[in-house]
């Protein structure tokens, strides 16, 4: 297994310093390190976040990109794309923790199936430390489950995904859709015709917030959430029915649902309970 790969990584400013270092490190010390690690630097950062990103810029491992303003996430994530060097490239988030073979079973899956277009896994989702688990994201595993699951909900978790460039510059590369540019990007990739996988296993720690579920509502989310519907319908990917059930489901949880019912349905519905 000698396939050379990436990372792809943003950082913001409103990132916090010492969660970027963990997120960081628990990509440096996988079992199989990447190639290179391409970071953008999306707009100014305070300090002492800059402090420690002049740190990794000094591995050579490390190419960092630093962007005079703000682009946004579609954008950073597009820049940090095209600026790989390698086919297989890894997305990382600048606050979650990879398990530690993230990458070697992932690379495994592409050798045995070279057919493929985009591996990715479940997540398990914490608040303050890995320990204190609140739940687990398990995403469907063959290609025909997650095509179908992707006509309800994103069927990738995003900050688990290894995928190869050359196919996501065919589907466009990433663009601005708010708070969904993942979501955006798989369904152009089904388009395409590409080939999904993900690994039955968690693969990411992700850190959570109190607040979380604060951001999953509100109208302007429902808009862009609603807009992808429609073009998943536009492209033929769902049909009328499921669209008006996707659109009515998302109007009475995003919109309707105060916040702490707006929680319980993710934590009990959305969400495997952790254990």
């Amino acid at each position: 297994m000698n396939q050379q790969f990436s990372v792809s990584m943003c950082v913001y400013a409103g990132d916090n310093p010492e969660y970027f270092k963990l997120a960081v490190d628990s990509i440096l010390n996988q079992s199989v390190v990447p190639d290179e690690v391409v970071l953008v630097v999306d707009g100014p950062v305070p300090k002492m976040l800059d402090e420690i990103i002049s740190e990794y810029e000094s591995y050579e491992v490390f190419h960092v990109i630093r962007l005079s303003e703000n682009q946004g996430h579609g954008n950073a994530r597009r820049i940090a794309l095209n600026n790989c060097k390698y086919e297989l490239v890894a997305l990382m988030d600048a606050d979650d923790i990879s398990v530690p073979d993230r990458f070697e079973k992932q690379l495994l899956i592409f050798s045995e199936n070279p057919s493929l277009s985009i591996v990715g896994g479940h997540i398990s989702q914490f608040i303050n430390t890995p320990e204190n688990a609140v739940g687990i994201r398990k995403v469907p595993q063959s290609d025909e489950a997650i095509k179908k699951y992707m006509k309800k909900r994103c069927p990738m978790n995003q900050m688990t995904v290894m995928l190869r460039k050359s196919i996501v510059e065919q589907a466009g590369g990433y663009l601005e859709w708010y708070c969904d540019e993942d979501y955006y990007l798989w369904i152009r990739l089904f388009l395409k015709k590409a080939i999904f996988a993900n690994i039955d296993t968690v693969l990411v720690n992700v850190r959570v917030g109190y607040d979380m579920y604060k951001r999953r509502g509100g109208w302007k989310y429902y808009r862009s959430e609603a807009r992808l519907q429609k073009f998943m319908l536009n492209n033929k990917v769902i049909s009328f029915p499921i669209y008006f059930i996707n659109v009515s489901i998302r109007m009475v949880i995003q919109v309707l649902l105060p916040n702490k019912v707006r929680a319980w349905v993710f934590r009990r519905i959305a969400r495997e309970k952790a254990k």
